[in-house]
Formats: structure tokens, C-alpha cells, sequence
């Protein structure tokens, strides 16, 4: 993990959002203690646990964009879920300890790349051998070994030197190969391989068995289908990518990356759990209709609070994860969920709702904004679009009327203003002789003024 300050990974975020200081500063706390955490001793680290944040505000404010990006700032194992994709056991829909195991598949991918540019080289240079080895087959029996012999041997003696001269020419040639393989000389030139592959066992269970089986019976089944090996005839540039994943496989010590990817998920995961307010119920009412939302929350609350569960690559803790929840919060509030997990998030951030000069900035500040996006999409093309201060204005304002008047659903209005305003250059970019397009007030009226003067079309198209 990379040991940012707070005020280092709120800058870090301000690269890519817009706003939203308050949850800036909470995520940017919480993955500092867990920074100071593993500086702890032993004895006082066990007793500490993560501070879980709850995060409640409308659609497309940046909820998930601040925790994903907060993941890819640490390097740290990632996982987004919602919470409505889950059921009480006993209903039909996934397992909520799903989460936890797409969790350690996420820290494995993690680790298997790391450990990957490690052996990258001595693989490379694996593949190179064996590329050569099928260009120039090694002669059938090495030369023998030369010795004073007498008269009578002359004959023998003469033999090994010439099969001697043949090893040495075949190793100069060997060598020719491997200058013009460097070279990328050879990638049209055609071996044969022999590729080894798994027959699929048939699968037998449904998702929702596959999801409460503790054992993988998936891979047990791989394990004793029988090899099959088949010959393909490919071009060295394919052959050597093949190989290439073949000698990574073989350098690779899997237990290792399992019991690795265990230990960065147990200490350094973090759970996205989207869509929180709606597993919020009532104990009154309908049973039918809150069993499954409480049932979620008490399948979700050990954990929350820490528990271990089993997975294909062995036991995995929770004590120790960090858990960001998040939700709109429209007809419900944090304090409808159960009073135990309630206790288990004890970090509450509101996101407030964007306003015009917030869409100004997001058009214009992130490092990979919007404009810029489809600035350098249409420069494939060949047009370069240029953005007019008074065009960025003006598409801020009519996102921000269309949220107000219709459905808010925060910045993300902006990608279905864009791609109305855009559809027709995008659509003749490759025909255009014209090759500036400048996206000023009156472009962005012209193109819009149809749909903005008819408010039910505005419903179903912005």
C-alpha cells in the first residue's frame, strides 16, 4: 500500500472528482488509520478495528467514483457489490459471502500480476528458447567427447569430429536465428506446437448452489478430467504468446500466490456495498416484502463485524476489511437499517447534489473529463473538436435545468447530453472535409433547442 498522507489522497481524488469534500476526507482518514494500523504492535493491533463509512447521497454525485478511484490509488484489493443482488439464505439469489470471495479473487489477480513482472523476463527468455528450438531442431545425439586414441581408432576418432564441426555449425546457426528472431524477422514463419487443454466437466450446479458450496467443485472436476493434447500449426508471432503464458504457469508458484492474496485481502480489501438504502425495512408491514431486506442485513452483519469464510483458496477473515456503504437515502435514512450494523458503520458522509458550477468543472478539470474524452475519440478520425468556454457554459446549464425539472441523476446527465450534441459529428467525422468542429453556445442551442422546447421528449431522451 502506499503510504499517501490525507491531504495527499484528497489531492489525488480532486484529479479525478469534482467536489464532495466531506467524503474526500473521510475515505482519505480511514485508508490512512489503515496505513497507521500496520504500524501498531501486535498486541493493540488485534483490538483495533476499521472505521466502516456509510455514504448517502442521490445518483451520479460520486459515490462509487470516490472509493474505486481510492482503490486504485492503494493498490488495494477491490470489490463493488449491491445489495440488492442478495437474499436471505433460503430465497433465491446469491450467497452475501459471495462478495467476499470475488473480494480474494481480486486481491489473487493483484498479486499474480506482480509476481508476474517478477519471472517476466526469465519467461521471455524460456519462450525464446523454445521458439528456437522448434526452428532449428537440436541435432539427434551430442557430439562425443574426442580422446587420444590409437592408429587403428583413426576412423572413430574422425567421426567425433565431424560430428563435432556438425554441433558447432549447428549452434552458429542457432545463433543466426536467434538474432533474426530478436530482429522480429521470423514472426510469419510457421511452427508446430503442441498445446495441452482440459476437457469441460459438464456443469452440474446452478449459480445459487455454486455460490453456497464450500468446496469448488468446479476445479475438483478439472483436476480429474483427463489432459488432452492436440497439435496447432501456428505463426511464431502467436506461438509466442502461447508459450509465453505456458512458462509464466510454470514459474509460478500458486500456493504461494494463494496464501498471499489471502493476506493482502484480510488486510488491505475494501467492500463497496452499493445501493444499501435498499435492503432498508421496517419490521412493520408487509412480512413478504421486508423478509429478504432483513434477511440481507442479518446475513451482512457478521461480516461486517468480523468472521471467516471459506473460499477455494482457503479461510479468509473479515475483521480487518474495510467496508464503505453506500445508498440515495430517498425514502429511507441510515437509521432504518438494524441497529447492529448500523453501529458497525459509524462513519456518515452526505454528498450533496451537483449544482451548474459543478458540471462546469467536471467538463473541465478531471484529467480524463468528459470533453476531453471525446476530444481525443473524434481526433482518431481526424477532426479536432475544440470546446468554446461559452459552449461548456452552456451545456452545464441545460444539464443542470434537465436534472431539476426531470429525473436527477447527477453527472451523469452529462454523458447523454454530450452524446445528443455529438451524434451527428460522430456519425459524419469520418466523411467531414471539415476538419474543426467548435462547440460554441449557438452550436450547443441549435443541436438541443428541439428537445429542450418539448419537456415530456426531455424525459426520454436527456
Amino acid at each position: 500500500m502506499r503510504e499517501l498522507t490525507p491531504r495527499e489522497t484528497v489531492g489525488r481524488l480532486d484529479e479525478y472528482i469534482v467536489g464532495q469534500d466531506d467524503a474526500k476526507r473521510s475515505v482519505a482518514i480511514a485508508l490512512r488509520n489503515r496505513w497507521r494500523w500496520k504500524q501498531l504492535d501486535a498486541d493493540i493491533r488485534r483490538e483495533v478495528t476499521p472505521k466502516n463509512i456509510i455514504m448517502s447521497g442521490p445518483t451520479g454525485v460520486g459515490k462509487t467514483e470516490i472509493t474505486r478511484r481510492l482503490a486504485k490509488l492503494t493498490g488495494a484489493p477491490f470489490v463493488k457489490v449491491e445489495a440488492t443482488k442478495y437474499t436471505e439464505v433460503g430465497y433465491y439469489g446469491r450467497d452475501v459471502e459471495s462478495m467476499i470471495r470475488d473480494l480474494v479473487e481480486s486481491a489473487r489477480n493483484i498479486v499474480r500480476t506482480q509476481i508476474q513482472a517478477d519471472v517476466e523476463e526469465e519467461a521471455k527468455q524460456r519462450v525464446e528458447d523454445r521458439i528456437l528450438d522448434l526452428l532449428v531442431p537440436a541435432l539427434d545425439s551430442p557430439a562425443p567427447m574426442v580422446w587420444d586414441a590409437p592408429a587403428e581408432d583413426d576412423d572413430d576418432n574422425a567421426d567425433a569430429h565431424e560430428a563435432e564441426a556438425a554441433m558447432q555449425r549447428h549452434e552458429r546457426t542457432r545463433e543466426k536465428f536467434r538474432d533474426m528472431l530478436r530482429e522480429g524477422k521470423l514472426e510469419e514463419r510457421t511452427v508446430e506446437l503442441t498445446v495441452e487443454q482440459r476437457s469441460a466437466p459438464v456443469q452440474i450446479f446452478s449459480n445459487m448452489g455454486m455460490d453456497q458450496m464450500d468446496m469448488d467443485f468446479q476445479s475438483m472436476f478439472e483436476k480429474i478430467m483427463p489432459r488432452q493434447s492436440s497439435d496447432r500449426e501456428l505463426k511464431v508471432a502467436d506461438a509466442r504468446r502461447v508459450l509465453f503464458e505456458q512458462e509464466v504457469e510454470a514459474l509460478i508458484d500458486q500456493d504461494a500466490i494463494n496464501e498471499e492474496a489471502i493476506e493482502l485481502a484480510e488486510n488491505s480489501g475494501i467492500v463497496f456495498v452499493d445501493e444499501l438504502d435498499k435492503i432498508c425495512g421496517s419490521e412493520e408491514g408487509s412480512r413478504n416484502a421486508d423478509v429478504s431486506r432483513q434477511g440481507v442485513q442479518r446475513d451482512l452483519l457478521p461480516i461486517v463485524e468480523g468472521t471467516t469464510i471459506q473460499t477455494r483458496y482457503g479461510n479468509v477473515r473479515t475483521d480487518h476489511m474495510l467496508f464503505i456503504a453506500a445508498g440515495a437515502f430517498h425514502r429511507s435514512k441510515p437509521s432504518d437499517l438494524m441497529p447492529e450494523l448500523q453501529g458497525r458503520f459509524p462513519i456518515r458522509v452526505e454528498l450533496t447534489d451537483l449544482t451548474r458550477d459543478d458540471f462546469v468543472r467536471i467538463l473541465t478539470e478531471p484529467t480524463s473529463s468528459l470533453t476531453k474524452q471525446y476530444q481525443a475519440l473524434l481526433q482518431t478520425d481526424g477532426i479536432k473538436l475544440k470546446f468554446e468556454p461559452d459552449g461548456i457554459e452552456k451545456i452545464a446549464d441545460i444539464a443542470f435545468h434537465v436534472n431539476q425539472t426531470t429525473q436527477n441523476i447527477g453527472a451523469r446527465r452529462l454523458h447523454t447530453i454530450l452524446e445528443r450534441l455529438l451524434e451527428e459529428v460522430s456519425y459524419e467525422a469520418p466523411d467531414m472535409k471539415k476538419k474543426t468542429v467548435k462547440i460554441t453556445a449557438n452550436y450547443v442551442q441549435e443541436r438541443l433547442e428541439d428537445v429542450m422546447a418539448d419537456e415530456d421528449l426531455t424525459k426520454f431522451i436527456l
